[in-house]
């Protein structure tokens, strides 16, 4: 070597360049694209599936006032009636008619004894107390006799609707007998209408009424808007969850229609960062890659909430350097970076980092 560098300096000629280039850095620059790191903030959604059911103040069950036949069934389930439509025909079975026959006679009866026992008063021949006793006896029978009339005892009766509503089920066939009591059609408000749900145990007590909820059908289709009427404070034993009522407005949903209920519960705060910019690694850390100096630098984040093609995360970031949000699948710690400047070239990063 002592005799290169002599031969060289009798030449001119630098010993550097005599000895060949140096020895360059093996590690190829990633092209990247960089971004700020920026706090912000996304909705906490809590999703669940319902379908629509009726509120249990909305629904109400028409039942038989007498042991009555069926005669006609004017209707069929799921349809819409007004207020006042004819629903089911009901004939008093044998038993009804008997016994309206029966409270018929009693009363005519009874009515004839207050009259005889007031004619034996003013002949002295009988008291104020048997004919106090007569009067309430013909009360008794008049009360009975017009209980079985209101009922429909009487002769044929209708079951009308008492309010809009839709037919939900019919629970019997005419000639068939239902007793007193019986339901025989079931009905609904339209107007009264829910998406019947649950949530797991574990977001329950984030759920409170009135929090704004967007409702889409399961199906496809526009979303609307609901709110949050009830959650429960128990675990259904049928399925785990804690059933949560969501509201539904008017002619907003079909009964029994399926629907995916994103629940606003409040805002998650964070760093906000591309989805696409956060990585998971072979041990399903989740990580992102930060600029440092236009090194690579790899730091392991918690993804504290994820909402469409946005993440809000947390971990030990540093502020002042920028966030690779193309090119970071590439890199590991130490991965020099060139900045994609979007028209091929490559530039340095702004500020250095």
């Amino acid at each position: 070597m002592k005799r290169l560098s002599l031969f060289a300096l009798a030449l001119g000629i630098s010993p550097l360049l005599a000895c060949g280039p140096a020895a360059a850095d093996d590690t190829p620059s990633v092209l990247a694209k960089l971004a700020p790191l920026t706090k912000g903030a996304l909705p906490n959604l809590i999703t669940v599936y319902g379908q629509v059911g009726p509120d249990s103040a909305g629904r109400q069950a028409l039942i038989a006032p007498v042991e009555a036949a069926v005669t006609n069934v004017f209707v069929r389930t799921g349809q819409p009636v007004t207020k006042g439509e004819k629903l089911v025909e009901l004939t008093p079975s044998p038993n009804s008619a008997t016994s309206y026959e029966q409270a018929k006679s009693a009363l005519s009866l009874a009515s004839n004894v207050v009259e005889r026992t007031r004619s034996l008063v003013a002949s002295h021949l009988a008291t104020q107390q048997d004919l106090a006793q007569a009067e309430k006896n013909e009360s008794d029978a008049r009360a009975t006799f017009d209980a079985l009339s209101s009922q429909g005892a009487a002769g044929a009766h209708d079951l009308v609707a008492p309010f809009d509503a839709i037919v939900t089920q019919i629970q019997a066939s005419p000639g068939d007998v239902v007793s007193q009591g019986a339901p025989v059609i079931d009905l609904v408000q339209p107007n009264g209408l829910m998406v019947i749900a649950g949530v797991v145990p574990s977001d329950a007590m984030s759920v409170n009424a009135g929090d704004p909820v967007t409702l889409t059908p399961i199906d496809g289709g526009n979303s609307v808007q609901g709110n949050v009427t009830f959650r429960g404070s128990f675990v259904d034993s049928t399925n785990g969850l804690v059933p949560v009522d969501v509201s539904v407005p008017s002619n907003g949903a079909l009964l029994g229609e399926m629907f995916r209920a994103d629940i606003d519960v409040g805002n998650v705060s964070g760093y906000l960062v591309p989805h696409h910019a956060v990585l998971v690694d072979d041990s399903g850390v989740p990580y992102v890659v930060q600029s440092d100096k236009m090194v690579a630098k790899i730091v392991s984040v918690k993804v504290l909430d994820s909402n469409g093609n946005q993440d809000v995360i947390s971990g030990p970031l540093d502020p002042s350097m920028p966030l690779v949000v193309d090119g970071a699948y590439q890199m590991s710690d130490g991965t020099p970076i060139q900045v994609n400047t979007g028209s091929g070239a490559a530039a340095a990063a702004p500020g250095g980092n």
